[in-house]
């Protein structure tokens, strides 16, 4: 019997208050648009970090034939086959624990499986080039893709080592880039969550403000605070529920629209997030929004309605 009568006064209270209740569920609409957005934004990075940096390795470039800036290319010589050798037994000696697996690609092989792939036939800035004008390389697989700079201490400067190159240095500055992005997203989201807790409890406020009589005959007939309390908690929670509904369809959208049916199929070689992400964190962002509503709510009436 008290159940149903909360649940009356609450819709009673819904039905009187739609604009009131609107305006808290469009602030809660946008603040855990915000929040889902850092959400999805940093699992992004993570998928993408855990792709990319499962693929990266170590490229290890041999000195070209010909001028060089490096030192240890003074010779103008490529390393010969022996000297290739004896460099990956000091890999396998000094860096055994830190490589997990060491691949020689010749000249022939870069040219042909990834020079041409980039540049067509060859030419580059209006020059075709051949295998001979390409560096041999070898590509080392880490076992813990942050040890490079171990790698790079031990082969820097190297007889027949031009360059050591940390293909992670390539995707850094994008995830900083997105780190930051994600960073906004997170103080707009704070903030706008702020002005939810505030409008929520004011509008609450308002409403109980609205049914003072009602309140005050509850009083008289022995109700208790959390039965006078709880329909204008409930109505909050509702708002704020809707809210963050809204904002879970909105997400769901904005991954299908400019995600799963653009940039996955524009950018092909970047994992990208999909529904399912959008779906396991819809249930932490209604969920969160509605406790939110509810601790502001309860706040808001114990200092109005008190004993």
């Amino acid at each position: 019997m008290r159940g149903r009568f909360i649940l009356s006064e609450t819709w009673i209270s819904l039905k009187r208050n739609v604009s009131m209740i609107v305006s808290v569920m469009l602030v809660t609409f946008i603040s855990f648009l915000f929040i889902g957005a850092s959400v999805l934004m940093q699992a992004q990075i993570t998928k993408a970090k855990g792709d990319w940096y499962d693929k990266v390795e170590v490229v290890v470039w041999l000195c070209p034939d010909g001028t060089s800036r490096a030192a240890s290319c003074a010779s103008g010589k490529a390393p010969t086959d022996q000297e290739i050798v004896d460099l990956q037994n000091v890999i396998r000696q000094e860096l055994g624990s830190d490589v997990d697996k060491i691949t020689y690609v010749s000249r022939e092989d870069f040219f042909n499986n990834t020079f041409t792939k980039q540049y067509p036939g060859g030419v580059y800035e209006g020059r075709t080039l051949t295998a001979a004008d390409m560096q041999a390389s070898l590509r080392l697989k880490l076992s813990d893709p942050t040890k490079y700079q171990v790698v790079s201490e031990v082969l820097t400067g190297r007889t027949g080592v031009e360059e050591v190159v940390d293909q992670r240095q390539i995707f850094d500055p994008v995830f900083t880039v997105l780190n930051r992005a994600t960073v906004v997203t997170v103080v707009l989201a704070a903030v706008m969550v702020v002005v939810a807790i505030m409008l929520t409890g004011t509008t609450i406020r308002m409403s109980a403000a609205s049914r003072k009589n009602e309140t005050e005959i509850m009083r008289l007939v022995g109700a208790s605070n959390w039965t006078i309390r709880l329909p204008f908690i409930l109505e909050g929670v509702t708002a704020s529920f809707l809210g963050s509904l809204l904002a879970a369809g909105a997400l769901s959208a904005l991954v299908k629209v400019f995600i799963t049916d653009w940039l996955a199929q524009t950018v092909q070689w970047m994992p990208f997030i999909n529904q399912s992400t959008v779906w396991l964190t819809a249930p932490a962002l209604i969920v969160g929004a509605m406790l939110l509503s509810g601790l502001a709510s309860t706040i808001s009436l114990r200092r109005y309605l008190k004993a």
